[in-house]
Order: structure tokens, then C-alpha cells, then sequence
């Protein structure tokens, strides 16, 4: 993080509780940290770390079962708001499929609104779906499963086409083989056998400001890699 210079970081999954984060995980260097944890110990989580003070940071989306499992928190800097959000899985089972078939259709009320508000909105989250067949290595035999399901895949067609975000790093990068995610299971790292689930997801207003993108793989930290933009856009001391 010291290195990249990022502006702000967001993280999804911290799968830890308050009393579990040492002073250093909560601030360090020039970055400060705020968190939504999820009620339950050792699971889900989103957080975001910053160099610049937030003018206001929004915990939840004031939905009490969504935000039990503490998958949003905002954070706001002048007219930019920055989010990180972790979309329910629903491949363990049908009962957590269904979870995140609710989530989906109750998030798009909260997606609307921001895009409406007239803010800059940059969403950075593990949505969970990879919205096309390029998104993933194996499309044809994941057709049945979470994550490549025809709903879910319309779902994010309507957030883009219908609310008007922009996948960001697809509108810098077309190629295929550009992967975010992969199952620790059949050397799938090793033979990038992965799938595209994290993205970042703009606001038109300031969408036309990405100039780079990156998707972290010098370092394997987790089944994710950290996905990198580069925004010509300065956020006000």
C-alpha cells in the first residue's frame, strides 16, 4: 500500500471484529482506516483506508439483515463518494443464493439514488458475478453455477445499461485472460483459471478520469488480487 500511494483502499471480506484489529491495522503510515464489521465473528467485512480525512463516512445501508453482514460502508470527500461493497456468494448453497438474490434487488434502490444525487461515485467492490463471457476462463461449464447465472449477469447488465455505471477497468482494458479471482483448488492460479468478480464501478462524472489499470499479481496475498485504477482527479486536502 506504501508503495502503490494509493489515495484510498478499499478491502471486502476482513472476516474480523473490532477488538481484533491491532492500533497499526487501524491506522498506518498517512492512512486511516474505517471499518463495517459484520455481527458475526470471523466473517464478511468491508473496509476502506485513506490519506485524506473523510468529510462524512456511512456505515450500512440502514438494511438490518444486509448490514448484520457489514458489506458497505462509504466514504465521502467533498462530492466524491468512494464505496466498498461485498455482494453475498451464493455458491455453498441454495439458501445463500437466495440471501444474495435479495441483496441484489434491494441494492439497486441505494445504486440509483447515488448515480442520481449528481456525486462522483466510484463503487470498488467483490460483486460476485462476472458479467461476461470474457470474465471467466471456463463460461461454458459455470453457465448453472453463482456467479455466471443469466439473473445474476442481467443484474449487473441493468446497473451499467439501465442505472448507468461503467465497468472502468473494461473501458481501459478488452482483453481476455483478465482475471481478479481464483479458486484455490487444480493449480487455477498457476494456469490462470480464474474468474473477473471485483471491479470497480463509476459514475460517469468522473468514469472519464481513469487513465490506468492494473491488476495486482506480482504478490498472491489471497484467492483475490487487488484491483488497481489510476484517476486523474485530485481529492481536495
Amino acid at each position: 500500500m506504501e508503495n502503490a500511494k494509493a489515495d484510498v483502499v478499499c478491502l471486502q471480506e476482513l472476516k474480523a471484529q473490532e477488538d481484533k484489529l491491532s492500533d497499526e491495522m487501524k491506522a498506518f503510515s498517512n492512512y486511516q482506516g474505517f471499518f463495517h464489521y459484520a455481527k458475526r465473528p470471523g466473517y464478511s467485512g468491508v473496509g476502506i483506508y485513506c490519506t485524506h480525512e473523510p468529510d462524512d463516512v456511512i456505515y450500512g445501508l440502514d438494511i438490518e439483515d444486509i448490514d448484520a453482514e457489514g458489506r458497505y460502508i462509504e466514504a465521502r470527500f467533498g462530492d466524491l463518494s468512494v464505496i466498498s461493497v461485498y455482494v453475498p456468494s451464493g455458491s455453498s448453497s441454495d439458501e445463500r443464493l437466495q440471501i444474495k438474490f435479495s441483496f441484489m434487488e434491494r441494492f439497486i434502490a441505494p445504486l440509483y439514488e447515488l448515480i442520481q444525487s449528481g456525486r462522483k461515485v466510484v463503487i470498488c467492490g467483490d460483486w460476485n458475478v462476472a458479467h461476461k463471457e470474457i470474465d471467466l476462463k471456463n463460461w461454458r461449464s459455470n453457465q448453472k453455477n453463482s456467479g455466471f447465472l443469466p439473473e445474476e449477469r442481467d443484474w449487473f447488465d441493468g446497473i451499467i445499461h439501465k442505472l448507468g455505471y461503467v465497468d472502468v477497468f473494461r473501458s481501459l482494458n478488452p482483453e481476455p485472460d483478465q482475471f481478479t479471482w481464483w479458486s484455490n483448488r487444480g493449480q487455477a492460479w498457476d494456469k490462470n483459471v480464474g474468474w473477473r468478480i471485483d471491479y470497480q464501478l463509476a459514475s460517469p462524472n468522473i468514469a472519464g478520469c481513469a487513465k490506468r489499470e492494473e491488476i495486482y499479481k506480482s504478490e498472491r496475498f489471497s484467492d483475490h488480487a487487488p484491483l488497481i485504477i489510476d484517476y486523474d482527479y485530485r481529492i481536495r486536502s
